[in-house]
């Protein structure tokens, strides 16, 4: 590992996309929800476009200029979906379950959502985006948790650590 530029704004509990010279982070929180993204070119952040529902605890998949995300909390866990071009924001198919500290992987056009917590419940459940709308996966986490780990593609993908157990 070596230093990077730091964001322009702190946050935790936010989600991400890209790669390490095109990178997107965006939502979050600071002492309330967030809908600014930023964008990364290997050294530097800058400003990007502002998701419609500033959030937390959301999932993010695809690339700086097709970004995806989806889930997350505002006053509620929410099922909302964007799609990010490079610039903007726009609303996307929403996730048929809602829910936050969910897990994502995959491109903007071929995504993968799973675990998250329902409240009260955490999740196993995978839904699989096409690029407009998502369909439930049979295809189920072994165990069910929130705040997890993720990575890789909609169809080689990896889920690691979480929790396992309410606080």
């Amino acid at each position: 590992w070596t230093s990077g530029g730091n964001m322009g704004t702190g946050r935790i509990n936010h989600a991400g996309a890209g790669t390490q010279t095109g990178g997107l982070g965006f939502a979050g929180y600071t002492t309330t929800n967030l809908n600014s993204s930023e964008e990364y070119d290997g050294s530097s952040w800058t400003a990007g476009g502002n998701l419609n529902t500033a959030r937390r605890g959301l999932a993010g998949a695809g690339l700086q200029t097709a970004g995806l995300a989806f889930g997350g909390y505002t006053t509620t866990v929410s099922n909302a979906t964007e799609e990010y071009d490079g610039s903007s924001w726009t609303a996307g198919g929403n996730l048929n379950t809602a829910r936050n500290g969910l897990g994502g992987s995959g491109i903007q056009t071929a995504a993968l959502g799973f675990g998250g917590r329902t409240p009260p419940p955490f999740s196993s459940a995978t839904e699989l985006y096409n690029g407009s709308s998502w369909t439930t996966s049979p295809a189920t986490l072994g165990t069910a948790r929130q705040n997890l780990g993720n990575s890789g593609t909609q169809s080689k993908a990896l889920a690691f650590g979480g929790e396992t157990t309410a606080n």
